[in-house]
């Protein structure tokens, strides 16, 4: 049987460290979780059974392996020292038998986006980026949809434009929307960008480096490596779409409380296909996965057991294969959520409501 594991780590630290050892998350503050993951070691969380591919009926097996560190310690250590931490967390994934590995949240944007880590480990190893950015793209077009928003004339908005999955939702959504905004901190990176879709673009392309710009947006789809919320309430006009793909998120939780005219996603959701069983509870639905856990996946069941997704240069042609062979497989775009929860029809006719009744206002 084809093998795979995926790094996962503490994006909160109190809630996630709970859901592995429930004492020492009911103990332990925020700041001693950050301080103490620095000499915690790589964890076997758990096995994952009954990933099954619907062309061919081929299973495989898999598991979760978490790297003790905060986002937080990540940014505070040394990049050489959190490589080390994440490359024995590798290491436990080759000796239980693992053909190819995953960089979940953190572990996959740190330095150089895998590449050293993939250097240094015999397993090859992939951060799932790719599909994450056709998952969160197609998730995003699906929230439009619903929301009444025409693609054609709308105004998009990409956080973090200039980032590795960024870049390449910034090429797709510049063939379909009316205008696209690229809002990231560097304005000289933002003006290169910003040249380079030029050729391709059906879209205006605008370019800011300050958040107030959200609020000519409709469709906002977010992906900083910000370890604190970055969008909040005032920056958004009713009615619009904001897709979080960042973890930690981008998308502060002020947003869902204050505001019930704005439509807020979780980025990329899938559907695995089998009776999968993750044997551990990483927040999500039974048989839902992360896009980035996806790519992982759908690798295995392809028997494409080689560096896939490394490095910040994320190329068109990469996107569209993977988005290719996962669904090949059986893996989908699942139904919405909303920082855990189910969005259900009925929230969003609720969002609808009130985003007509606050533009009348």
């Amino acid at each position: 049987m084809d093998t795979f594991a995926f790094i996962i780590h503490p994006i909160d630290p109190k809630r996630d460290v709970s859901r592995k050892f429930p004492l020492l998350g009911k103990i332990l503050t925020e700041g001693q979780i950050n301080f103490f993951s620095t000499f915690f070691p790589p964890v076997y969380l758990s096995e994952i059974e009954g990933v099954q591919s619907a062309a061919t009926g081929k299973q495989i097996k898999g598991w979760f392996v978490a790297c003790p560190y905060t986002p937080k310690r990540m940014l505070e250590l040394s990049e050489r020292t959190v490589y080390r931490k994440i490359i024995q967390t590798g290491r436990m994934a080759e000796k239980l038998g693992a053909k190819i590995l995953g960089l979940g949240a953190f572990t996959s944007v740190v330095g150089d986006a895998g590449m050293t880590i993939a250097k240094e480990l015999d397993v090859p190893v992939t951060t799932g980026d790719s599909f994450t950015v056709a998952m969160a793209v197609q998730a995003i077009r699906e929230a439009a949809d619903v929301m009444d928003i025409p693609l054609y004339n709308a105004t998009a908005a990409v956080v973090g434009a200039t980032g590795a999955i960024g870049r390449v939702c910034a090429e797709l959504l510049a063939g379909e929307v009316g205008r696209l905004l690229l809002i990231a901190r560097d304005e000289a990176k933002l003006e290169e960008l910003r040249a380079r879709l030029k050729v391709r673009s059906r879209a205006e392309l605008l370019i800011s480096t300050q958040m107030d710009s959200l609020s000519e947006a409709h469709l906002i789809l977010t992906v900083t490596s910000s370890i604190h919320d970055v969008i909040h309430p005032e920056n958004l006009q009713p009615g619009s779409v904001v897709c979080d793909v960042a973890r930690p998120r981008d998308v502060s939780a002020m947003v869902a409380a204050a505001r019930d005219d704005i439509l807020v996603i979780d980025g990329g959701m899938v559907d695995v296909p089998g009776p999968v069983d993750f044997h551990f509870n990483f927040g999500f639905p039974e048989g839902k996965a992360y896009a980035c856990m996806a790519e992982t996946m759908a690798l295995a069941l392809e028997g494409r057991f080689e560096d896939y997704t490394v490095g910040k240069n994320i190329t068109l042609e990469r996107v569209k294969e993977i988005t290719a062979i996962a669904a090949k497989h059986g893996f989908r775009l699942s139904g919405f959520r909303s920082f855990e929860r189910e969005v259900t029809e009925e929230q969003i006719e609720i969002v609808r409501r009130n985003a007509h009744r606050a533009r009348r206002a």
